[in-house]
Formats: C-alpha cells, sequence, structure tokens
C-alpha cells in the first residue's frame, strides 16, 4: 500500500493508537462498566487509525479496502456506546434479554457485511470518487439506502444512550455530579459533530470529524476515570446497595425536605402518599413523631423509637439520626435509617407474655396444691374420723345427728371443690376443645335450680327465674351449666333466710343473650370486687359460715371468654348482688 501522511491522517493514527493502548489497560483495570468502556475504546481505535490511513490514501482500491476496516469500528461504536450507557445507568439488565439484544446488534451486522459487498448491490454507498478539492485526494460517498437506514440507527443508538447519561446526571446526588460532567460532556461531543457532517456542515471540506469526536469523547471519559475517580465509587453502585437494603434511608437537607431515600423507605410510607417524596418535609411522610423531628431541630444525634400504623399494619421502628456538614460551610444534610423492629418487638412482647403467663400458672398451681393439702384434706380427715368413731361405738346416734350437718356442709364444699378443679384443668389441657353447639337456655337454668333446690330450701331462699320458653344460645353447654352453678352456689351461701335470687334473660342487639342472677344478699365489698375476677385466693364464709374456694369465679371468667361471652358484677354492701353473663346466639 501506498500512503502520503499529513497533518489529519497523522493525528488519527497517533490518537487512535493511544487510545488502543488505553484500552487494553483499562480492560486490566476496570469492572463491567469500564470494560464495556474499553472495548467501545477499541471500536474507536480501529475507526480512528482506519480512517487515518485512509486519509494518507490516494487510489480508489486502497480505500475502499481501508473503509471496509473503518466500518468495524463506525458499526459497533454506537452499540458499545449504548451498552456502556446502559451499565453506567444501572439499565443493563435490558440488553441481557435475547430479543432486545438481537435487535440491536441486527443492523451494525448487516451494515458491514453491506459495506463488504457494496460493488455487488451499492445499497450502501451509490458510488465512491476521489475528490481533487482538497490539499489531499479524499473520498467522496455518494449515499445509498442502506446508508441512510444506518445513519438512523446511529442517531438513535447515541441518542438513547446521551438520554440515560443525562437522566441519571439529573437525579445523581450533588456529590457525584464533578464526577460526571466528563460524561455528560464526552456524551454530547460525537452526536452534534456527526450531526453537522450529516447536515452538510463540513469546515474541513469532505473530512469526517466524527471518529476525532469520539476521540476526544474517550479522552474526556478517560479523564473522568482518573481525575475525579468515575468509575471507583459509580451511582450505580451506592444506589443497588441502598436498593438491596432493607433498612430504610432519607437524606434531608437544612431545610429537614427529602433529598434522597430508598425504596425501602416506601414500606413505611403511607399508600396515601404517592407521589415522589423528593422535596417533601420529613414531617409529611413521617407524621406524629414529635421526638424524631426534635432530635432533627435541635441537631441531636442519636436513635429514636417511632410507632407507625401503615395502612393498617402496626410498625416498630428505630431511627438512627445522623448530622453531616458537606465543606463545614451551611450544607447541613440530616441522614435518617430506619431499621424495622418490628418482628423483634412483637416476640419480646409474646415472650414477655407468655412469661407472665407462665408466672400465673405456677402461682395458681401452688395456690391449687395449697387448696388440695389444706381446704381439701381438711373435711375428708373429719370425715374419716367420725366413720372411725362410729365404727368403735364411740359416739351414739345422737351425737353423730349434731355432727351431720357439719359433715354434710364439709362433703357439699369438698365437692364443689373437686369440681372446680377438675373442670378447670381438664379445660387447661392442651388439645383440649370447646364443643359449641345450640341449646335450651331455659332447660338449662331449670335443671341448674333444681340442683340447688334441697340448700337453697334449708336455708329458706326463693329462686325465681323468668326465661321465655325456646330461647337458644350457642355455647359450650357443659361450661355454661358450670358458670351458672357456680353464680347460683354463691348467690344462695351468701343470702339470708328469706332472701330471693331472681334468674333474667334478655336477648341483646348485638347477638347475645344477657342473663343475670341477682339476689338480695350480704353484698359484696368493693375492695373484693376488683378481685374476684383476678387470679388471686380470695375466699369468704357465707352467711352460715360455708366456706369458699376462691376458684370458682376465675373458672367462671375463663369458660366465658373462652365461649365469646363476658362476666361482670355489681354490687352494694347490705343490698345484693347482680352477676351478669353474656352469651352468644349465633355462630
Amino acid at each position: 500500500m501506498d500512503f502520503a501522511f499529513n497533518v489529519y491522517s497523522t493525528f488519527l493514527i497517533v490518537c487512535g493508537l493511544l487510545t488502543l493502548i488505553l484500552a487494553g489497560y483499562i480492560f486490566k483495570q476496570g469492572g463491567s462498566t469500564v470494560k464495556w468502556f474499553s472495548v467501545m475504546m477499541f471500536a474507536n481505535s480501529i475507526w480512528s487509525i482506519a480512517y487515518g490511513l485512509e486519509l494518507a490514501s490516494s487510489t480508489i482500491k486502497q480505500i475502499k479496502i481501508l473503509i471496509n476496516i473503518e466500518y468495524i469500528g463506525i458499526a459497533t461504536v454506537p452499540i458499545l456506546w449504548f451498552i456502556f450507557c446502559l451499565y453506567f445507568s444501572g439499565k443493563e439488565c435490558w440488553y441481557k434479554k435475547p430479543l432486545n439484544f438481537i435487535s440491536i446488534v441486527t443492523i451494525p451486522i448487516v451494515t458491514i457485511l453491506m459495506v463488504w459487498t457494496n460493488p455487488l448491490h451499492h445499497l450502501h454507498y451509490k458510488s465512491l470518487t476521489i475528490s481533487l478539492d482538497g490539499p489531499f485526494p479524499i473520498a467522496n460517498i455518494e449515499p445509498g439506502p442502506w446508508y441512510l437506514i444506518f445513519t438512523t440507527y446511529f442517531y438513535v443508538t447515541l441518542a438513547c444512550g446521551t438520554f440515560l447519561v443525562i437522566k441519571k446526571f439529573k437525579t445523581i446526588d450533588s456529590i457525584y455530579k464533578k464526577q460526571n460532567y466528563s460524561i455528560v460532556i464526552a456524551a454530547l461531543v460525537p452526536w452534534i459533530t456527526n450531526m453537522f457532517y450529516l447536515l452538510g456542515i463540513r469546515p474541513f471540506g469532505h473530512i469526517d470529524l466524527t471518529p476525532f469526536a469520539f476521540i476526544i469523547a474517550t479522552f474526556l471519559i478517560f479523564i473522568g476515570i482518573y481525575r475525579f475517580k468515575l468509575f471507583d465509587i459509580i451511582p450505580i453502585a451506592r444506589e443497588k446497595v441502598l436498593a438491596l437494603m432493607q433498612d430504610g434511608f432519607f437524606v434531608l437537607d437544612h431545610q429537614n425536605r427529602i433529598i434522597d431515600y430508598n425504596k425501602s423507605t416506601t414500606q413505611f410510607i403511607d399508600s396515601k402518599i404517592n407521589e415522589d417524596l423528593i422535596a417533601k418535609h420529613i414531617e409529611y411522610v413521617l407524621p406524629n413523631q414529635p421526638q424524631l423531628l426534635e432530635h432533627i431541630e435541635t441537631h441531636t444525634p442519636g436513635k429514636v423509637e417511632l410507632n407507625l400504623t401503615v395502612d393498617g399494619n402496626y410498625f416498630y421502628l428505630e431511627a438512627d439520626i445522623l448530622f453531616l456538614n458537606e465543606n463545614k460551610i451551611n450544607n447541613n444534610f440530616t441522614i435518617i435509617k430506619l431499621q424495622d423492629l418490628t418482628t423483634l418487638k412483637k416476640d419480646a412482647i409474646t415472650a414477655k407474655e407468655q412469661a407472665k403467663e407462665l408466672e400465673k400458672l405456677n402461682q395458681l398451681k401452688d395456690r391449687i396444691f395449697s387448696i388440695i393439702a389444706h381446704d381439701l384434706r381438711g373435711p375428708l380427715v373429719n370425715l374419716s374420723e367420725v366413720l372411725k368413731m362410729i365404727s368403735n361405738n364411740q359416739i351414739s346416734t345422737e351425737e353423730f345427728k349434731i355432727l351431720s350437718p357439719s359433715l354434710s356442709k364439709d362433703i357439699i364444699y369438698t365437692t364443689d371443690l373437686l369440681e372446680n378443679i377438675l373442670h378447670w384443668s381438664r379445660s387447661q389441657l392442651k388439645g383440649f376443645g370447646i364443643k359449641k353447639e345450640f341449646f335450651n337456655l331455659r332447660s338449662l337454668i331449670i335443671n341448674e335450680i333444681n340442683y340447688h333446690l334441697p340448700a337453697a330450701t334449708l336455708k329458706q331462699i326463693k329462686i325465681i327465674h323468668d326465661v321465655f320458653p325456646g330461647e337458644m344460645v350457642y355455647a359450650d353447654i357443659l361450661m355454661i351449666q358450670i358458670v351458672m352453678r357456680n353464680i347460683i352456689n354463691n348467690a344462695i351461701k351468701f343470702c339470708h333466710p328469706n332472701c330471693e335470687i331472681n334468674i333474667t334473660a334478655a336477648y341483646q342487639k348485638n347477638h347475645n343473650m344477657l342473663i343475670c342472677i341477682q339476689d338480695n344478699g350480704i353484698g359484696i365489698p368493693e375492695d373484693v370486687i376488683d378481685k374476684i375476677f383476678k387470679e388471686e385466693n380470695v375466699t369468704t364464709r357465707g352467711t352460715s359460715n360455708e366456706k369458699g374456694t376462691g376458684l370458682g369465679l376465675m373458672v367462671c371468667k375463663d369458660f366465658m371468654e373462652r365461649n365469646d361471652g363476658d362476666i361482670t358484677v355489681t354490687s352494694t354492701v347490705g343490698v345484693g348482688s347482680k352477676f351478669c353473663i353474656t352469651v352468644p346466639t349465633s355462630l
């Protein structure tokens, strides 16, 4: 080949060689983004060196060979630029989809083939001549239809890549903007230069300045790499890290407005606030948090607990507040890290409740054992001694008749005690199921009245009920029976002779039946009312010195809660007491 080098060709060849060397060096040093940039530099170096040799050529045959080589770079530079911009802006997953990749590589491949086979079809350029108007021979190309297609592709690809870079530049934090001025300028230089060339604005005649522009763009980006550490701490890495973090981050300016945040914060923001949070005041985004605002306004770093209700979900958060002063001037920044402690908090609450429940169960166990050891043992020992004395003829029939009322009370007390312990213990067993069913309330109440009639008759107490026939409720019939039995038994125990016990039932609007057992006995002191439904051992002897177990009403409350009901009491000392229970009437 014969070459006559000039200033333009020499400049392009030298810059192309330098670009080639730098491309190899950068490829070895960098990550994915930098490697794609180095590949683009390699393609640009092919274009530059081949075009430089073209400008030094004077024969059509030699120029055509060099144009064929040039188009390896010309056809691949725009696609490599576009892929580099995808990586730089964090959109690299787009080109990895097969259809997208095929769509962007098809035209460059076809273009190279079109150029290499142009003498057969003349679709890329219609004619190729040498112009001698300038100081040295220059190829003069008349574009063909495919040339226009490739030019459109060239522009679209450059424009898309430039758009991604500029869009990234607009949304990037201020601390990164100094790094990226070189990228923005580099993105615009070749795009504008090639546009001028195609529009016929050619200050150097037929010389295409586009490869010169790409060399300038390449060196601008190279300066960005080593002067501003462009790819050492690139914004894309920061965004990916923050996006993957489950902790939320807010960055506030000196007026407490949000200037940056990550996606994890959106889970703590009410869905009604569906707009972009940038420039919004932190109080608007996290309302009703006076302690957080106080720390921010007083510049007090530290941790603050936040309780948030977001779309019906409750969050326990820990806000870690940090203050920065960039360059030690007036640009104060506040960083808030939000850590979700909801699960830990709920687990801690559950563990605390379980510990409290276990403590109560242990106390109850001790109480039951104490009752069994003393209250249950005492009556049985008395009965055993009396029976032993009878068998040994140590007491007469008359003496036994005198002791029998006391023995009868002890047996009734023991029976009630055992019944409450057994029923309550059975309900606490793991796997115990509540067998809810519809049953006739009036029949149950009449059966319980008949059960207590002997004890009531003995104290000359009247039990009156006002329950309509056919009243149905939905609950565990055995549990409701035990509740009714305990309440009626207590009413008899704390009534004087000739008292009355009234039992009524009334349907409520909330699908519950209100059942009340009212007596005109001695009543219950106010300080005792606060304790009788709690797990405390409260026992009081009746009007005929009847003993209490201290378990009956506790069992009643437990059973009513298990049946989605309730139990309440009102009482006045010397006037009487009124116990009311609510039982569901439907599923």
